[in-house]
């Protein structure tokens, strides 16, 4: 059978690239990069490589980027960071409903502490209004956390817009990029962005390794504590090895980014023209507007479908997809961004596909995948 994977949103393959880097810095570099010596000066060097090529993928400073275990953490680093060093100035914070759990937990965590959380809500293509953002502001707002691109449905977030208007009020500005850095142009002097987070294994690079961007003269408290590591923003031995690796993922995509965007666009067209040729029942959640949305990520809703059963089936005809976050992968609660979207009486919190796109999936992968789709669903019905 030919397995066809389509959920590269909640982890991309490790680039061919990027192991044989990661297998070079095994054999000659192994020193801890706070060491004086020499193997310790050869990771240190490594080290700051990595963090200059991450400053100017993203058009930033060599002092901004902090190397995180991932997006998790940088997302808690920011958000607590934020809040804590902030709380003389204010306790009221603003974030939106649909932002991913790394995000929505220490904003309720923050909550049980004290802090005042305003979940901006969503029009019905899963975007955040500006006028809602501005009208949410208030004299104690100490910062926003909004997300770049909606890991579930694609769906960017008006984060110009959005950057302008808090630079304006002299308020922080945080955002999880984890799933627009590699492929959105991410500029954070343009986007007015003082805090934006990244992570490697969504881009090709390993697991377990990402970075926080802060730009200079913003405060954080710190959270990790230990040594002088990350300017003390972050104590503990940076992990070399995958931090390496999550440089030649950049590298590389630097060379690659726009032809991969252009394949995704035709894979993701090739995937709607094979449904509507077989006349598949489905809507999109969101917008097929190649403005409005990412074009690696395609939220569908299948009508009549159980989502459950329907990943089931798709898994066992050899298709890999996801109902939504992959942190939230294996539960039966209804996709919190669906129900912000549609409402929490909507049947497409129940019935809705994640199809996430890659640099190696092909257009005719995506006519087998509307072959079993159009099989799943026929067999399905016929036994209700």
């Amino acid at each position: 059978m030919n397995r066809i994977y389509l959920d590269h949103a909640a982890t991309t393959p490790i680039h061919p690239q990027v192991k044989d880097t990661m297998r070079k810095v095994m054999e000659e570099s192994f020193g801890n990069p706070s060491s004086i010596h020499h193997y310790g000066r050869e990771s240190r060097k490594r080290l700051d490589e990595a963090r200059v090529t991450m400053a100017k993928s993203i058009n930033a400073n060599y002092e901004s980027i902090i190397f995180t275990s991932g997006g998790t953490e940088a997302n808690n680093l920011a958000i607590f960071g934020l809040a804590y060093a902030n709380r003389d100035k204010g306790n009221h914070i603003i974030t939106t409903q649909i932002e991913h759990h790394a995000v929505m937990h220490p904003c309720e965590q923050l909550e049980q502490e004290g802090f005042e959380v305003t979940y901006l809500p969503v029009d019905e293509n899963g975007v955040v209004d500006i006028m809602d953002v501005k009208k949410a502001l208030r004299k104690d707002t100490i910062f926003a956390t909004i997300m770049f691109v909606n890991n579930e449905t694609g769906m960017k977030q008006p984060i110009q817009m959005i950057g302008n208007l808090l630079r304006s009020r002299d308020i922080p500005f945080h955002t999880d990029a984890v799933q627009a850095y590699g492929v959105e142009e991410i500029d954070v002097e343009e986007l007015k962005i003082d805090l934006m987070t990244a992570s490697s294994h969504k881009i090709y690079g390993p697991k377990g390794v990402g970075f926080l961007y802060k730009r200079e003269g913003f405060n954080i408290a710190q959270r990790v504590f230990g040594g002088e590591q990350e300017r003390t923003w972050r104590s503990g031995t940076e992990n070399t090895l995958a931090i390496e690796g999550f440089k030649t993922a950049v590298d590389v995509l630097k060379k690659q980014r726009l032809s991969r965007v252009k394949h995704y666009e035709q894979l993701s067209e090739s995937l709607i023209s094979a449904l509507d040729y077989k006349k598949v029942d489905y809507q999109v959640n969101g917008s097929l507007d190649t403005d409005a949305r990412v074009p690696n990520i395609l939220n569908l809703s299948f009508p009549g479908m159980d989502v459950e059963i329907f990943l089931t089936n798709l898994d066992l005809s050899g298709v890999a997809v996801s109902s939504g976050s992959a942190c939230t992968a294996g539960s039966i609660d209804p996709s919190h961004v669906l129900k912000a979207m549609y409402g929490e009486n909507s049947p497409k919190l129940r019935n809705s596909i994640r199809f996430s796109f890659g640099m190696d999936n092909t257009v005719e992968e995506m006519e087998q995948v509307a072959d079993r789709i159009e099989l799943i669903i026929n067999r399905l019905s016929s036994n209700v």
